[in-house]
């Protein structure tokens, strides 16, 4: 078995991985292009992608390679065949239970030691690769401004030479208002050796200057001086930094992305102490405000949580400050002085509540923080979870189903896959914006998902028959109230004869289990009718050894009164059978 499962799990694997990569270069495409990066700057970025997407494509392997194996094996009877000789399907999947086992543990500590270090990494190069200048390849006809502070248009171009004809270049480095223009027949472009200037050597041109400098005396006079100056040949240097230049990494890893279980714990346990802090110090700063003229307040607490602010006891004996009555100000002779009261009393509120929001936004910030570090500590396990949950939907689907191959497993493998993706994705972000906790969120997927894997590892020991379309058609048919009726007819040749005596003794045992089934039948509340009832378990046996014992009957009636039987009695018919019963025993012994 783990000869067969090792190799497709190794292919699978780098099949996903590949896969989720591709996606990772289709939305970097627009930072990677024209930088002009080198091959091991990009190998490294890939390398450290790949690894931060193991999370993402290991399950998904284990998921299509389960598939495979078990598919395989019920497609060529393999499995039937084991199963025939008395090995359990447990028994079949032990070997590769215990490397997945493995696999998850491995898993685990993948999570904890490798994709820190992996993510901070990737993260640092791509963010020193979107900081990179692009590399300058200027268009025929239009204005190109990818060098900074410079707006360039040329006509045409020497794909040989690099000769560049008929230019016109805006430099703005010295601002808007002293706007260079350049004009030239014809230049050629080339970088310094440090590669932290551009070098511009032009041939017959013009260039025009504006002087607006104060501090030459001008601006004031009403005009605008320039300069202008022709020229046979130029060299003009502009500030470009070609260069690859790779941030610093402690910056990543000293945040969530970067830090392992321990290190996160410490984080959380830090965040968590800064917010209470800070919410005790708010709080103390609102019992310190004064209120009406009301100073030093307590809260005492009332039943049910509720709680009320107070004076403090120790400044019960001191003389409260006057309180200043409302009414007396508004009926002041002077509506100015009213005026002017109400809107400091305005703007002191309006203080006061911008206040308290920006207090807000600094403990939700600080909220959101802490959920993101518990995030990123609750997925260090949920991969080995995965791992374990997939192999155990994978493993059971493929016993079901019966197909090998890249089909058929492939089609189940990605549709499970992207459900697992859509829920894991709501639940991560109903944890990051707080709205569920984030122990539910981010292991919702794997809940949602584990009942499935337990539902097919049961039919698949049962081995019943969840995908086969007649027992669903059957169900159906039943639903709407149709059934397949029997249609038994009077055999030309009969092997065996029936022996009325028999026949007798297994009416009678199937009238008697009718009737039990009956009796429990009549006393039922009749909603609880439609619930399973254990008393009706007996009828179907005991109806088809009668119907197989009596079909070989030469009397038409009897067997016309057998197709009467339905193939799966209900409780509803229990009466029509007892009927049809007590007929065939009237017929057989008068």
């Amino acid at each position: 078995m783990l000869q067969r499962f090792i190799p497709l799990l190794v292919m699978t694997f780098f099949i996903c991985l590949f896969i989720v990569l591709m996606q990772f270069l289709f939305r970097q495409i627009d930072d990677l292009v024209g930088k002009g990066l080198t091959f091991d700057v990009l190998g490294e970025l890939f390398f450290y992608a790949a690894l931060t997407f193991v999370p993402m494509a290991l399950p998904l392997a284990v998921l299509l390679a389960s598939l495979m194996v078990f598919g395989n094996l019920g497609e060529k009877f393999e499995l039937t065949a084991m199963k025939a000789a008395g090995i359990s399907l447990f028994r079949i999947m032990r070997s590769i239970m215990v490397l997945i086992i493995f696999v998850a543990i491995g898993a685990f500590f993948f999570q904890n030691n490798v994709l820190p270090v992996a993510q901070s990494r990737m993260w640092t190069l791509l963010f020193s690769v979107r900081q990179k200048t692009p590399e300058v390849e200027i268009p025929e006809r239009s204005f190109y401004d990818a060098i900074p502070n410079m707006n360039l248009y040329i006509d045409h171009k020497n794909p040989e030479t690099g000769m560049l004809y008929g230019m016109i270049i805006y430099d703005m480095s010295q601002g808007v208002d002293n706007t260079r223009v350049i004009l030239a027949d014809s230049g050629k472009f080339a970088f310094t050796e440090d590669k932290t200037r551009l070098f511009l050597d032009l041939h017959y041109g013009e260039m025009f200057e504006n002087l607006n400098n104060n501090s030459m005396g001008f601006g004031t006079q009403g005009y605008m001086p320039f300069r202008r100056e022709q020229f046979t040949e130029k060299q003009v240097y502009f500030m470009f930094d070609a260069n690859f230049n790779r941030m610093d990494e402690s910056g990543i890893r000293s945040q969530y992305v970067g830090q392992n279980i321990s290190q996160l714990r410490h984080s959380i346990d830090s965040i968590g102490r800064q917010v209470d802090s800070i919410g005790d110090q708010y709080a103390a700063e609102l019992l310190a405000t004064p209120y009406v003229g009301i100073t030093d307040y307590s809260l005492q607490f009332l039943p049910g949580g509720r709680h009320i602010a107070t004076q403090l006891d120790r400044h019960q004996s001191v003389q409260a400050p006057p309180i200043t009555d409302l009414d007396s100000v508004f009926n002041s002779p002077s509506p100015a002085f009213a005026k002017s009261y109400v809107s400091q009393a305005l703007n002191d509120a309006r203080r006061q509540r911008q206040e308290f929001e920006y207090r807000t936004l600094v403990l939700t910030d600080q909220a959101r923080l802490m959920r993101r570090h518990d995030i990123e500590l609750q997925r260090k396990f949920t991969l080995s979870v995965a791992i374990l949950v997939f192999f155990f939907i994978g493993a059971p689907l493929g016993a079901i189903i019966k197909k090998g191959g890249l089909g058929t497993p492939l089609v189940i493998s990605v549709f499970l896959f992207i459900v697992y993706y859509i829920i894991d994705n709501t639940g991560y972000k109903m944890a990051r914006d707080g709205k569920a906790a984030v122990w539910i969120g981010i292991w919702l997927s794997t809940a949602a998902l584990l009942p499935l894997g337990i539902f097919f590892t049961r039919k698949a020991i049962d081995d019943s028959a969840v995908f086969n379309i007649d027992t669903y058609k059957n169900f159906f048919l039943r639903l709407v109230g149709k059934r397949p009726e029997r249609s038994l007819e009077v055999k030309e040749v009969i092997m065996s004869e029936v022996e009325p005596q028999h026949a007798v003794e297994l009416l009678q045992d199937l009238r008697n289990t009718i009737a039990a089934a009956s009796n429990v039948y009549n006393r039922r509340w009749r909603p609880l009718r439609l619930l399973p009832c254990k008393q009706m378990q007996p009828v179907a046996p005991a109806l088809s050894a009668v119907v197989d014992y009596l079909c070989n009957s030469s009397d038409a009636v009897v067997i016309n009164l057998l197709n009467k039987y339905p193939f799966e009695p209900l409780r509803r018919d229990l009466p029509d059978m007892l009927t049809t019963t007590d007929s065939i025993l009237n017929r057989i012994n008068p």
